[in-house]
């Protein structure tokens, strides 16, 4: 039997409050085995990137129990939190998420460096390197293309090694080719590296690609894709 790595029971979350609540996780049960690629899909406003920030231990739920590589999230502190998302959980938004000001090197090493990792800068340069932008180290944000910029995000989400590496559209603000050379990018470094890969896509291609489709409507998983 393949070796869970997220266990998630009895999800429950609520977003807003009074009149502005609204109920966007209901009751969802899930386990995903390691080294899978596992891709979330479903209407606008179905809960998706919502399970996905709760996965990525960015929300937190009001009921139910989460469990990451065997560590309990659902009731862990803000501290204990942070230092297991910063070890074990890498994260590729839409948007990028770069800090503007910083050059490509060092978006991706000052994460290492506020975690204490060890020769933050040599692993920085070799992830860039990696993604094909060894030769844009200094590059600042404003002058890389989205699919550069999108290559530094996931450079900065793999050098800590996580066990996880969740994707939230990861493709969507890029064009056609540049979105397939992205996910190509993201789908060869989850199988080189056996990470578990969770992401959340509108793009049925994109769900294709990955080994198991979990699709969800309302708040609740429809099909589990097992």
């Amino acid at each position: 039997m393949d070796e869970t790595v997220i266990e998630l029971k009895a999800a429950d979350l609520t977003l807003g409050t009074a009149a502005s609540a609204v109920h966007v996780l209901k009751g969802i049960d899930l386990s995903v085995g390691k080294g899978t690629s596992n891709g979330i899909t479903g209407p606008s406003g179905s809960g998706k990137s919502t399970l996905l920030m709760v996965l990525a231990g960015l929300e937190r739920l009001d009921r139910g129990e989460l469990h990451i590589a065997g560590q309990a999230l659902h009731d862990a502190d803000e501290d204990t939190l942070a230092a297991f998302r910063g070890r074990n959980i890498g994260i590729v938004f839409q948007s990028f998420h770069l800090i503007p000001n910083m050059t490509a090197i060092e978006n991706v090493a000052v994460p290492l460096e506020l975690a204490n990792v060890p020769d933050a800068f040599s692993i920085a340069r070799k992830e860039l390197e990696a993604v094909g932008l060894g030769e844009r180290l200094d590059h600042y944000p404003g002058q890389l293309s989205g699919g550069e910029q999108q290559r530094v995000a996931i450079a900065r989400a793999l050098a800590p090694s996580p066990t996880l590496l969740i994707a939230d559209e990861p493709t969507g603000n890029l064009d056609g080719e540049t979105g397939r050379q992205i996910a190509d990018l993201i789908f060869s470094k989850q199988a080189e590296r056996s990470m578990t890969l969770v992401l959340v896509t509108h793009d049925p291609a994109l769900a294709a690609r990955c080994q198991r489709q979990i699709r969800i409507r309302s708040g609740q998983i429809v099909d589990a894709g097992v």
